[in-house]
């Protein structure tokens, strides 16, 4: 993750732009901006991206390209649905562009990578959750914010091995080896930290988290 500038070849940095900009496009399109003409609600979604500018700006990494920190895209996908969110984590990413922790060529590929996919794989789990498991709030907690975010950044992490490995950045044997079996570990952290922001806006702030409906998971209960 945090793709450097001249680390792949020129072509897939411009396909990664194009592609991001047919996402992001449609993205401003498809959000519902009218939620944000709440001030509390755009107070929580701006605040949102200032935390995870902040959260993705903590990471460990010993070679270019092979960074690793928290995501907060489930938590972010759950409060304000895929659009809005991947609308946030793109302004994260450019954040963190501006601080040199990622470059402008790569902004595309990172975004795809650390917005894109994690906001659909965020969205997928939650859908399923949503129509296969039991409506009940500690099942949304737990499905969702726990194991739901362990396995969005675990396949980021996978995804980001690919295109590196793709891209003849680094040999699959290193990223096997010395980046990959790391996202272990930051699932159990990012499923901890998004369980317990999951759960403390369940209980004090639902009207926070748009996919969290009170009629759905609270009645009868």
């Amino acid at each position: 993750m945090n793709l450097p500038d001249n680390l792949l070849d020129p072509a897939l940095h411009w396909l990664g732009w194009g592609l991001f900009a047919a996402v992001f496009l449609l993205a401003l399109r498809r959000a519902p901006w009218g939620r944000l003409g709440d001030s509390a609600q755009s107070n929580v979604w701006l605040g949102t991206i200032v935390i995870l500018t902040l959260l993705w700006s903590i990471k460990a990494g010993v070679l270019p390209g092979l960074d690793l920190h928290l995501l907060g895209a489930m938590t972010f996908t759950l409060e304000f649905g895929p659009w809005l969110a991947f609308v946030g984590l793109s302004l994260v990413l450019a954040g963190i562009t501006v601080n040199g922790a990622a470059g402008w060529e790569s902004f595309g590929l990172n975004a795809l990578v650390m917005a894109g996919l994690p906001v659909l794989l965020a969205y997928g789990i939650y859908r399923f959750n949503q129509r296969r498991l039991s409506k009940n709030p500690f099942v949304f907690i737990f499905a969702n914010g726990f194991f739901g975010s362990a396995l969005t950044i675990l396949a980021t992490g996978v995804a980001a091995s690919a295109l590196l490995y793709l891209g003849g950045a680094y040999p699959l044997e290193k990223l096997l080896d010395d980046y990959l079996p790391y996202f272990l570990l930051l699932g159990f952290s990012e499923a901890w930290l998004t369980g317990m922001v999951v759960t403390i806006l369940v209980v004090y702030r639902p009207q926070w988290i748009s996919t969290f409906d009170d009629s759905i998971y609270l009645a009868k209960k």
